[in-house]
């Protein structure tokens, strides 16, 4: 796929960049951006935090909460593990 120039804006200002991602997965994106932006509203107050401050905040956090859920996917996944190689021997055992 070729690269796209993407536009958005946020706190008036306009961010422009070049992706190769589908345009569903990019909106995706910036709408999980503005999302996270909307829930500092409650935290910080826009006049009083400037917005580049603001949006390295909200990176941050949604980076914190992708390395938790990646976390919780490797625990899940090892779980699974566990649980098929019992399955496994349980018909190993009962062919026997």
């Amino acid at each position: 796929m070729q690269d796209r120039l993407v536009r958005f804006k946020l706190f008036g200002q306009e961010f422009t960049f070049y992706s190769n991602a589908p345009e569903e997965e990019v909106d995706a994106v910036i709408a999980l951006l503005r999302e996270e932006l909307e829930s500092d509203g409650d935290t910080f107050s826009r006049s009083s935090v400037p917005s580049s401050k603001m949006l390295v905040l909200s990176c941050l956090r949604m980076a914190s909460k992708y390395v938790q859920l990646d976390r919780e996917f490797d625990a899940y996944r090892q779980s699974q593990d566990v649980i098929l190689a019992r399955l496994l021997d349980k018909v190993v055992s009962g062919l026997s």
